[in-house]
């Protein structure tokens, strides 16, 4: 079974390994605590500072696009999606959270590429402000863990 004799250090442990970042600015206080807790946290796991691309688009419609061009160049070995939907007074939330997340689970399929989803979809602010540290460094693990995996499979 893969995976099964190796210890979970191992599979977290990033020195080798090349991430890309997208975060979406709308939210911007929450998306940049995201980032930021990724960011830490990919670094306490060993992944170079100089591995790590890091771009910003204007929302989470947008992030689906932009990993795709980053998953073209075939440079990363896993990718990180970073955003905020907090729930309004219309139906544009549930678009804009299922259009991105279907967008970022169809790019990790047919690129093969494993993409960790942080992309919060909340129904208050103080919602968000409670998960944008905890799902950042989420996020960085499991980018990790996956690439790993994916290699071992593959």
């Amino acid at each position: 079974m893969f995976g099964a004799d190796k210890g979970t250090a191992s599979l977290l442990d990033g020195k080798k390994l090349s991430i890309g970042i997208v975060q979406a600015r709308f939210n911007e206080p929450i998306t940049d605590a995201l980032y930021s807790a990724c960011l830490a946290e990919l670094l306490t796991l060993g992944v170079q500072e100089k591995n790590i691309a890091h771009v910003k688009v204007p929302g989470a419609l947008e992030v689906p696009v932009a990993l795709q061009a980053m998953a073209e160049r075939d440079d990363f070995d896993a990718l990180i999606a970073l955003g905020c939907i907090i729930r309004g007074e219309t139906y544009h939330f549930e678009l804009v959270a299922n259009e991105s997340g279907a967008g970022v689970t169809r790019l990790a399929l047919d690129y093969q590429i494993p993409i960790a989803n942080a992309i919060l979809t909340t129904e208050t602010l103080e919602q968000a402000i409670a998960r944008k540290t905890d799902k950042g460094r989420d996020a960085a693990r499991v980018a990790v863990e996956m690439a790993h995996l994916l290699q071992e499979i593959g």
